[in-house]
């Protein structure tokens, strides 16, 4: 392949990483691939097939050196001081869903869920809808598959539907969404943001920046934050609620899924019949179906899908029942609210696994005590995140709190041992696994695999 004498250095080496570098390489640029790390178990074996200088351990800086495109990983802030040399000296810095998009045929649409909370169900099922529709379909970004392990597959026609966090958005420069859905805004990531809630949603609605009158912005009507979002937006937009009925949109009238558009109403599905459990999911239910409708796409197709999706794994996920007791795993509750939603979703006496991990995102657990109203019978908790959620729980005046340091084993046999028949187990650890585990994903399987054995 000839080389088009550029170079591309790219910062970090977890999954969107190696799919960029191995993206850049086909593109014929000479690629240096760079982490703190100074070693990385299985990237040879990642990259095998391209050529690439290996800075793994090289202060980011040095490593820039000389870049005509630098692209970040998402937990590389954009506001570095590095990104800023690497600019001065002439480099374009991107993340990976820009240089996705980028090389993807113009002729595909792009279909994208962000908010805080319910974007891997609401993507996952999005993508269902528009699959049970007919349309060749690839459901990529932050859901765990980079927009640049496919992109150069695209054909006009495709859809991209994507679930794209701040992280990922806040370093855009091109990236246009023909349908952008906002779930609901809390707060999560604050310490990668600079502790300031703006700066944050700021990096959400990034997302309509480039979206023009053609385009479709789904908005969360329930959520004063997300429904304030349409000033931003040259989008024409349509609102999902619970407790409303916009004008445009989708919404619950009588039990049942209603989609209405220029005054024209569709009747889908009753909510009854979604199978997966909460009303956090008839949320992303709603949205989903604003952003399959707003396509056009076949209503018999969305009733179909909206009917088959059973959701995704690592959320709110049976694993098995033993004794009477149910062993679910959510080890996608990686914050408060998220774990506030799949709480509320339990119909069982539940104890609760919290923290099980070492990174402190500096949240608040508080609100995550005052929610259980009486669903917690027990709390295990482990990792850096134990300090606050022992003060959450004194703040609330909850007991009874365990802390159980041990490997994840020993948290599953005392959770085994306070449970009684009719009882469920959650793993819902409101917190990153990072630091014990690699994702949120290992942390899930692991649970399972555990669960499965005893």
């Amino acid at each position: 392949m000839n080389r088009n004498g550029k170079k591309a250095v790219v910062i970090g080496m977890a999954k969107s990483g190696v799919a960029s570098a191995r993206l850049l390489y086909k593109l014929g640029y000479d690629v240096t691939v760079n982490d703190m790390k100074k070693e990385i178990s299985g990237l040879k074996e990642e990259l095998s097939g391209i050529e690439y200088k290996d800075a793994l351990g090289v202060p980011h800086d040095q490593a820039v050196k000389g870049a005509d495109l630098v692209v970040l990983s998402p937990v590389v802030p954009i506001f570095s001081p590095f990104v800023e040399q690497a600019r001065n000296d002439g480099a374009e810095v991107i993340g990976e869903i820009e240089l996705g998009y980028r090389c993807c045929d113009r002729g595909t649409k792009f279909v994208c869920i962000s908010g805080t909370n319910g974007k891997t169900t609401t993507t996952a099922l999005t993508g269902e809808l528009f699959k049970a529709a007919g349309k060749h379909t690839f459901v990529l970004g932050n859901i765990g598959v980079p927009i640049t392990a496919h992109s150069l597959e695209t054909k006009p026609g495709d859809c991209i539907v994507a679930e794209t966090a701040a992280l990922q958005l806040e370093s855009i420069a091109d990236f246009h969404p023909n349908a952008f859905g906002m779930l609901n805004i809390t707060e999560d990531h604050l310490n990668r943001f600079q502790y300031k809630m703006e700066n944050y949603i700021a990096a959400k609605c990034r997302g309509f920046e480039n979206q023009t009158e053609n385009d479709f912005a789904a908005l969360n009507y329930d959520d004063p934050i997300v429904r304030g979002m349409a000033k931003l937006t040259k989008a024409r937009v349509v609102y999902f609620s619970q407790k409303e009925e916009p004008e445009n949109g989708a919404f619950i009238r009588n039990g049942r899924i209603i989609w209405r558009l220029d005054g024209k109403e569709t009747d889908l599905i009753a909510a009854g019949e979604l199978m997966i459990p909460g009303r956090h999911n008839i949320e992303n239910a709603l949205c989903a179906t604003c952003l399959a409708m707003s396509q056009q796409l076949d209503a018999e197709a969305v009733r179909d899908g909206l009917r088959r999706f059973k959701g995704v794994e690592h959320r709110i996920e049976f694993v098995r029942e033993k004794d009477g007791v149910a062993w679910i795993n959510d080890s996608k509750g990686t914050n408060p609210d998220s774990t506030i939603k799949a709480v509320e979703a339990m119909t069982r006496p539940t104890i609760l696994l919290l923290g099980v991990g070492n990174y402190d995102k500096k949240s608040d657990f508080a609100p995550l005590f005052e929610a259980f109203n009486g669903r917690v019978k027990a709390v295990i908790a482990s990792g850096c995140n134990v300090p606050a959620i022992k003060l959450a729980a004194e703040k609330t005046g909850y007991s009874p709190v365990y802390v159980n340091d041990g490997p994840m084993i020993d948290m599953l046999k005392q959770a085994q041992t306070l449970a009684q028949s009719g009882d469920a187990v959650l793993l819902s650890p409101a917190a990153a696994s990072w630091g014990i585990y690699d994702n949120y994903e290992q942390r899930g399987d692991i649970f399972k695999e555990l669960v499965r054995q005893m």
